[in-house]
């Protein structure tokens, strides 16, 4: 007997905090989140509006890597690894290129999380972790099959990652993780006492 991994769902893991100039660059970013989630009224109330539990800059800031040097540096470091993870992916871009399409804050209280998405119109979603204090949300991947297995059992608990339902990645500051936009995840209540911060972003082919 023999077994193929078919159609696997790969999902793209690398650290900024492996790279030169990481400590400064995440404090700097870290303040820099801050002081969005305190200056950015527009993004607040919508928070508010939409019940999301803390800050994020989705609905009201699209320049992030215009405003602050620090998120055009963190875009010149996110397209590389956006480059390295297209190419193993086996992409055929056509002479386009995958660019990115957005790139937002999020700050996220205790107690406080984010149900299960995808990503429309993008090809590559990520998130990029500033502050991840103990108890942190980590990241919930769900089985794209999931809708399909009506009748299927369920796994047992000892299976291994690729065969489980639901995968959960734990992040680092620096942490970078990347999937295909396709790819339902949801961020499950925060345990920790501080707040838990982010960078997430979409790149689109163009």
């Amino acid at each position: 007997m023999s077994l193929r991994p078919l159609f696997v769902t790969q999902v793209y893991e690398a650290s900024l905090a492996e790279e030169r100039g990481f400590p400064e660059l995440n404090a700097e970013l870290e303040d820099a989140c801050r002081m969005l989630a305190a200056e950015d009224a527009a993004g607040r109330a919508w928070c508010r509006e939409h019940g999301y539990g803390g800050y994020t800059s989705y609905a009201s800031l699209d320049d992030l890597p215009q405003r602050a040097t620090v998120f055009a540096e963190l875009k010149r470091r996110l397209d590389r690894h956006a480059a390295a993870y297209a190419q193993a992916l086996a992409f055929d871009l056509g002479g386009r290129r995958l660019k990115l399409d957005s790139l937002w804050v999020n700050v996220l209280k205790p107690g406080a999380g984010h149900s299960g998405h995808i990503h429309p119109h993008s090809v590559l979603s990520g998130t990029v972790y500033v502050a991840v204090p103990p108890g942190a949300s980590a990241l919930k991947l769900e089985d794209p099959r999931l809708p399909l297995m009506m009748a299927a059992p369920p796994r047992r608990p000892d299976a291994e990652e690729d065969a489980q339902a639901f995968v959960y990645l734990t992040p680092q500051p620096g942490t970078i993780f990347m999937w295909e936009s396709w790819l339902r995840h949801e961020v499950p209540a925060n345990a920790a006492r501080k707040e838990r911060i982010s960078v997430s972003f979409n790149y689109a082919w163009r």
